[in-house]
């Protein structure tokens, strides 16, 4: 599944509108908070401080925390909670900060979204910690009797119990596996929370939830104070309704390229899949691969090369795309790889294995589009591009991308199945001679390697292969009856 993590106010957002539902009204949380964003820099936008007031009139009426929300961790060890504060200190305390740059540990990254929320007055005795994150068989939940920045490794120390698959929990097994250590007079409705934010977890297939402090008052009401969660996204096609609207933030330290919101719009109109990461748009090492599978393996191998502090990008094209889907993903590429010139020049490495429906030549022929569409950049550039495909209609593919190197003067490196799925990579990067392209006169036959040497070793002790043997061929009938085993 494609596990992805989300903002804080868009949890508790969820949170707000649905634990109500799961707990059968036993349970509530009045208040998600509002999300700032850099829109109130500018007066001419939707988001302005006026509006944010119009909009949540309880911002005059208490004091608040305020704090960003970009996916970062230790924020209170980092400074970076403003508490108990006025409507008014809470907003200068974000103006302070809103599209400055702030090192957080050893990344730096902007600052642009930031949560004010309620401030909620408590005693430390009152604070908790609960986690939930799902596993291949069980989902699995974590339970301290303490909370707060200062809880330490609740790894080594929670209460934990495992819930498998299509077992549902109840209130006295959380009490018994998790509530131990809290007071008799909390239990039985902090265990009743527990069970409602599981159904709520499981429900909206969430795969990591964790509330740190969650906070349970002297009359009995649960609030969680610091969220961090991620949801399954595969799931949309079965939660986009309950989620509504969704924002993935990117880590924080990464900035969000247009480019992969592009690419990701189009893999949510298309049977293919179309998945575009930016990791350092000054590497000198780009990947168009084919596949999932394939595009780690790329990844890999480039790092295990030494080449991992220029890898460029991560992503895949697969799932048979359309010509034209092929072309836009090209281009997208391409065009990243202008925005910055290298003296020494770029590596684009085009690669897969061996496509089990994929037409290579329909796909291939989206891509020299794109080189026609960018051929001087590239040359202006000094980009390299090297080709490793097989599959369906292959030999077609790689004829067409050939020769329109030949036309446009780009100097391609083009290989079939006869070479190893990444060895154009260390080709490309200039560790190991160049092997002689195919003829694409007619189909390439298999990779050629020389056997491993097996001197020393123990004497096999499998038995050798039957005989072969002549086979009768009986055409089938519709009264023929097979049996297939093995």
């Amino acid at each position: 599944m494609s596990v992805k993590p989300i903002r804080e106010h868009t949890g508790k957002a969820l949170l707000h509108r649905w634990l109500g539902e799961y707990s059968g009204g036993k349970h509530s949380y009045a208040n998600p908070g509002v999300l700032v964003t850099p829109d109130v820099l500018d007066k001419t936008k939707g988001q302005t401080w006026d509006a944010i007031l119009e909009a949540n009139p309880w911002l005059k009426e208490q004091k608040v925390v305020a704090k960003p929300d970009q996916l970062i961790k230790r924020r209170g060890k980092a400074g970076l909670i403003a508490v108990n504060k006025t409507f008014s200190e809470a907003k200068d305390w974000v103006m302070e900060r809103m599209c400055k740059e702030q090192k957080v540990e050893s990344v730096t990254g902007q600052l642009t979204h930031f949560l004010i929320e309620p401030m909620v007055p408590h005693k430390q005795e009152e604070e908790f910690y609960i986690c939930m994150h799902s596993l291949r068989y069980y989902d699995e939940i974590l339970f301290y009797h303490e909370g707060g920045v200062d809880v330490g490794d609740v790894d080594a120390k929670a209460e934990r119990v495992q819930i498998s698959t299509g077992v549902e929990p109840t209130e006295a097994l959380v009490t018994e596996k998790l509530l131990g250590k809290v007071p008799a007079g909390k239990q039985a409705n902090l265990a009743s929370f527990v069970l409602s934010l599981y159904k709520f977890y499981k429900d909206l297939h969430f795969a990591y939830l964790e509330i740190n402090p969650l906070v349970m008052l002297e009359d009995n009401t649960v609030v969680p104070l610091d969220m961090a969660a991620k949801l399954d996204e595969t799931a949309g096609f079965l939660c986009a309704q309950r989620w509504g609207e969704v924002d993935w933030p990117p880590p924080f330290g990464r900035a969000a390229y247009p480019e992969e919101a592009l690419i990701r719009d189009m893999d949510g109109k298309t049977g293919a899949s179309l998945k575009l990461t930016i990791l350092n748009d000054k590497g000198r090492v780009w990947t168009m691969v084919a596949g999932g599978g394939a595009s780690v393996v790329y990844a890999d191998t480039v790092a295990d090369y030494g080449w991992g502090h220029e890898l460029a990008n991560y992503g895949e094209y697969s799932g048979a795309p359309s010509t034209e889907e092929t072309f836009v993903y090209a281009k997208t590429l391409l065009s990243l790889m202008m925005k910055y010139k290298h003296p020494d020049g770029k590596f684009l490495i085009i690669g897969g294995g061996i496509a089990n429906f994929t037409d290579v030549a329909a796909t291939f022929t989206g891509l020299i589009k794109a080189l026609e569409h960018y051929a001087s950049e590239i040359k202006e550039h000094k980009i390299q591009i090297w080709i490793r495909r097989a599959g369906p209609n292959y030999v077609e593919g790689l004829r067409k991308v050939k020769a329109a190197s030949d036309k446009l003067g780009l100097g391609l490196k083009v290989y079939g199945p006869e070479t190893h799925i990444t060895a154009v990579i260390p080709m490309a990067l200039g560790l190991m001679e160049h092997l002689p392209e195919p003829d694409l006169s007619q189909a390439c036959g298999p990779p050629v390697r020389k056997m491993i040497s097996g001197a020393g070793s123990k004497p096999s002790t499998q038995k050798p292969a039957p005989a072969p043997s002549k086979h009768t061929i009986v055409t089938a009938t519709p009264e023929t009856t097979s049996i297939v085993y093995g």
